[in-house]
């Protein structure tokens, strides 16, 4: 692809896995700079995403759906092909470079796509996930350890690096307390599993995009739950039937949804966003062709 043929408009990281497309749903400025000991600070940074996040949904070996839900971002899947996307009837546009569907309010692209910057994008998405989850998997010093031998159903937690050597379950609400800036960093050995109705909670201003969950099993959000934050899955991550999260899906392997009503970018409101598909993401961009 020419240099010059696309205009690419500052914040927008590979936007070439896009061109063409007018429903591109950005970072928005959801990155921030890596944790650096040499800043002086000792709350932690929060984890840099890289070309990662610009997905709401990222997986390895494929993103299945129990109709219908609804994503309010971009999808991918790399390196599955887009066979390994079931439940969201995909429609490749006629540029060839992505594919839509009723339920995605993004972009949805496979490493399959005829199209190399979007596989090359892909590609890097990847690996800045797995870049990503170790980052914060290995994040020091911890702050806290094994906090509730594992069971945070009824915990309030503060800002910083949390470590548990085990799995860790919720049967009960979550409280996240800390301020707009603060970040938390959840280190998990084993599994991460919320039981049916159990939220997560925020309270002085925290906000989703400040808040990781690096977990080295499966993921499990219950029925009905509602998580926060970005969850970076070494294996596999479940949303079971009408669970909500405001934050990203990023598995090493496999992302399942069951009719999850709204699942979207960290920033987003869940009160503000109806369980439908929101519509198109803006008018054409300036990197459009013929734009």
């Amino acid at each position: 692809m020419s240099s010059n043929r696309y205009s690419f408009p500052a914040g927008y990281q590979n936007a070439a896995l896009i061109a063409g497309a007018s429903k591109y749903v950005p970072n928005n400025g959801f990155q921030s700079a890596p944790y650096s000991p040499s800043s002086g600070n000792l709350a932690p940074g929060a984890v840099n995403l890289g070309g990662a996040g610009n997905f709401e949904i990222l997986a390895k070996t494929g993103i299945t759906n129990v109709p219908s839900s609804v994503v309010g971002g971009n999808m991918g899947v790399s390196p599955a092909a887009a066979s390994s996307i079931t439940g969201f009837t995909l429609v490749l546009d006629s540029s060839g470079h992505f594919y839509t569907s009723a339920q995605v309010s993004g972009i949805v692209t496979s490493a399959d796509l005829a199209y190399p910057p979007a596989v090359s994008a892909l590609t890097q998405a990847v690996l800045d996930m797995q870049a990503a989850y170790t980052d914060a998997q290995t994040r020091t010093p911890i702050n806290f350890a094994n906090e509730g031998a594992g069971n945070i159903g009824g915990l309030s937690l503060t800002p910083g690096i949390h470590n548990w050597t085990t799995g860790v379950t919720a049967a009960t609400n979550v409280t996240l307390n800390g301020g707009p800036n603060d970040v938390f960093i959840m280190q998990i050995a084993g599994t991460l599993a919320l039981t049916g109705g159990a939220n997560i909670l925020l309270t002085g201003g925290v906000q989703e995009k400040n808040i990781f969950w690096a977990v080295g099993g499966t993921v499990s959000i219950g029925a009905a739950s509602f998580f926060r934050g970005t969850i970076l899955g070494q294996t596999s991550i479940t949303m079971v039937t009408g669970s909500k999260n405001v934050g990203r899906l990023l598995a090493q392997t496999l992302v399942a949804l069951q009719a999850n009503p709204v699942i979207v970018a960290p920033g987003g409101s869940i009160n503000s966003i109806s369980p439908v598909v929101p519509a198109r993401i803006g008018p054409a961009l300036a990197f459009m062709p013929g734009a």
